[in-house]
């Protein structure tokens, strides 16, 4: 049997984004999601590509996203934009609102972005690559599921709780961290299970809050925060900063409103944007070029800038192909073929 021949990153998103359009999805929603999913296949990062699918189609398929909505936006002229999901996917409402946050941010210096009642399932980077890429520094934060504990608990109440922060670069890739401010993003955890590999110790607790590194133990327990009492500071800023303040869901109520934890949540984000020649116009200084003096330093010194790995892959992808397993291929015809039946039961 020979092996599966590397698909071109545009071959995936066209078949992507179909699978979504079959499944009722608006043809520029179901693009919008498509280039996310495919953005982390061609990334090399696993648990937020085409794995993804089926969890966007199980909560299709239970009524709990709306596949038709049109983001909505409102500004009132403010430094604050906001822009309503309507109960439909986080990646078409960013879309929709990016030229808006971005001449917001250059009117003003810095712009924030509130996202409302979104389906959330994708990494942040997109969100700070896109605005990297306009000449903008950027961060974005969202709540997720309440699967995690604090530091020095035993019961999950904090969500995973991503944050991500993009810098532009006059040259080449941008500078771009994400990362979950639990010890692991929990897709990795279900990555484990289906492998029927243990995870790394210190990354959950059972539901007894004894150490574990059973996977389907640490799905039934809590995760742990990073960095102990500082990754659970900084996950609780991120429930408050774009939970509380934003006036929706936070980790806990998310999972409450889906009543399932095997479907992706609802919930809020907010996308900060930042104009860094509106920062430094009385400086007299150049930002970016000041923010290479960094960036080149920390190269000279032999250490990896964050996302350097990922780029390379894309890199690699852009040229050479993504390459999936037959079984990667399988799901994807049955997605084709069988549609929301695919998932049903």
């Amino acid at each position: 049997m020979t092996d599966p021949a590397p698909v071109s990153v545009d071959a995936l998103l066209a078949r992507v984004t179909g699978i979504f359009e079959g499944c009722g999805v608006r043809p520029d929603a179901a693009a919008s999601v498509a280039r996310v999913i495919v953005a982390g296949e061609r990334d090399a990062c696993k648990s937020h590509g085409i794995y993804r699918i089926e969890g966007c189609l199980k909560v299709l398929a239970a009524g709990k996203v709306n596949g038709q909505a049109v983001p909505r936006l409102h500004d009132e002229g403010r430094a604050v934009v906001e822009v309503d999901a309507v109960g439909g996917f986080s990646n078409p409402a960013f879309d929709a609102a990016l030229d808006l946050l971005d001449a917001r941010a250059r009117d003003t210096g810095l712009a924030a972005l509130v996202i409302r009642d979104c389906l959330h399932f994708s990494a942040l980077w997109h969100d700070v690559e896109a605005l990297a890429g306009r000449g903008l520094a950027g961060l974005s934060m969202c709540p997720s599921y309440s699967f995690v504990a604090p530091a020095g608990g035993t019961t999950p109440l904090l969500g995973t709780n991503p944050f991500a922060f993009g810098w532009p670069r006059s040259s080449g890739d941008p500078y771009v961290f994400d990362f979950a401010t639990s010890v692991a993003a929990r897709g990795e955890i279900e990555l484990h299970r289906r492998a029927g590999t243990p995870i790394p110790e210190g990354w959950a607790m059972d539901a007894d809050g004894n150490p574990t590194t059973d996977p389907e133990a640490a799905l039934a327990g809590a995760m742990l925060t990073f960095g102990g009492h500082k990754g659970s500071a900084l996950s609780t800023m991120i429930e408050l900063l774009s939970g509380a303040m934003l006036g929706e869901f936070m980790s806990r109520e998310a999972l409450d409103f889906m009543g399932r934890t095997d479907l992706l949540p609802r919930h809020g984000a907010l996308v900060l944007a930042f104009d860094p020649t509106v920062f430094a116009a009385r400086s007299g200084r150049d930002p970016l070029a000041e923010g290479e003096k960094l960036l080149d330093a920390i190269a000279e010194q032999g250490a990896r800038l964050p996302s350097q790995r990922r780029f390379r892959a894309r890199a690699a992808a852009l040229s050479d192909g993504i390459l999936l397993s037959a079984a990667e291929l399988a799901q994807l015809d049955r997605f084709e073929t069988e549609g929301l039946s695919a998932v049903a039961g």
